[in-house]
């Protein structure tokens, strides 16, 4: 009898720590951001595509538009027990290149308060009309739909 007891209480913590660990929820990353050490040497007006992906790796995507630049994007994924995953955070870097193929802006953009912002850029511009392809790659996060919050 004392051999069964001792069996249902096993039984019952592994029961116990399968129920906690299957209700917490697991963070996961998503894509590549390249690091800050290896983008530094991605030089304004002086790199091209080929030594920019030599230097930071083959990027997530390119622009569509004029082969406009290339994008790499880290996205972080909440998983909790039988939950839909939902995108938590997302981060894309931007580098813009000019008709040469040349290195004209490097921007990397984050999500603040549901809105695509800049978080850094290294070429500073009036206005940004890059940015509603980077809005495009941000996409629907958290039930916010940045088309209608940020036109």
């Amino acid at each position: 009898m004392h051999g069964t007891s001792r069996r249902v209480r096993a039984l019952l913590a592994i029961l116990a720590v399968t129920v906690v660990t299957a209700c917490s929820a697991q963070y996961r990353q998503h894509g590549y951001m390249p690091p800050e050490e290896e983008l530094q040497n991605v030089i304004v007006g002086v790199d091209t595509r080929d030594t920019v992906a030599e230097t930071i790796g083959v990027p997530t995507t390119s622009g569509i538009l004029n082969d406009s630049g290339y994008y790499y994007i880290r996205s972080e994924v909440r998983h909790f027990a039988h939950r839909r995953p939902q995108v938590v955070d997302r981060t894309v870097l931007a580098i813009y290149f000019d008709q040469a193929g040349v290195v004209e802006d490097v921007v990397t953009y984050g999500l603040q308060d549901g809105q695509v912002v800049p978080l850094s850029r290294r070429v500073t511009q009036s206005g940004d009309s890059k940015l509603s392809f980077v809005r495009q790659l941000f996409g629907n996060i958290g039930g916010f739909n940045l088309g209608n919050i940020l036109n």
